[in-house]
């Protein structure tokens, strides 16, 4: 007798494992409508952001209708962020003021003391620069300042110890290449200049160590080209920088 063939079951209705993902869905939705619930939405932004999506306006790359609380737009043309300081009119002219003072005590106090002849001041930026040439201070090629250099020299330390300034000492040469033992090339030669400077200020006329910060420029900054003797003695110089107080060395 033939053996009747079974028809194969036919599952109907959905896979079981969609009861479970389906429970898991509900149960998210529940959550977030929890959240939902327990949160503070601000009407009229909630509006403005339905607003925004129906039109397609963010996806348009228009500007978004919803203010931002820190936007640009909401601060006043007059009005700086709290961690930004802008200068007032009246700042400025407190600097440029006190500036004038240091420069006008310090012109004085060279036609007081006879030193003009051997140091010339003149403002910038940063302060107020004393510019001594090298001829007064130094034999050629060496960093070892002069007897004759000392009494000029104390009346500078003289003027500095009379204000509180920070100050910069920095050594300038000519371009004349420099080749010895001690000093292999005008880098070493300008900043040993400039630390005798500093060393002498210091430890003769008891100026405070914090107060200085040295540089050595070699030749990279002349004052005039460097085209003839005469110009190259003037490019060799060393130069005291007095900060005005708050000004970066």
């Amino acid at each position: 007798m033939k053996r009747r063939d079974r028809g194969k079951t036919v599952d109907k209705g959905a896979p079981k494992w969609m009861v479970t993902y389906s429970d898991m869905v509900t149960l998210v939705l529940v959550f977030f409508i929890l959240l939902f619930s327990m949160s503070q939405i601000d009407a009229a932004k909630f509006e403005q952001v339905s607003e925004s999506f129906r039109s397609r306006t963010i996806f348009d790359f228009s500007s978004s209708k919803v203010p931002l609380d820190n936007s640009s737009e909401n601060i006043e043309d007059n009005e700086a962020p709290n961690d930004v300081e802008i200068p007032t009119p009246d700042d400025r002219d407190a600097e440029q003021d006190s500036l004038q003072d240091l420069i006008t005590e310090v012109e004085s106090y060279l036609d007081e003391n006879d030193l003009n002849n051997v140091v010339s001041a003149n403002r910038s930026e940063r302060g107020v620069v004393l510019v001594l040439q090298d001829s007064i201070l130094f034999d050629p090629g060496e960093a070892v300042i002069l007897p004759s250099a000392l009494p000029f020299l104390t009346k500078v330390g003289n003027l500095l110890a009379q204000i509180d300034n920070p100050i910069k000492v920095e050594g300038h040469t000519d371009d004349v290449p420099m080749d010895s033992f001690r000093y292999p090339s005008n880098w070493e030669l300008s900043g040993a200049r400039a630390s005798s400077v500093v060393r002498f200020l210091v430890d003769e006329e008891g100026l405070q160590e914090n107060r200085f910060s040295i540089t050595g420029y070699s030749d990279t900054y002349p004052v005039v080209p460097n085209d003839s003797e005469a110009n190259r003695s003037k490019n060799r110089r060393v130069e005291i920088v007095i900060l005005e107080d708050g000004t970066e060395s």
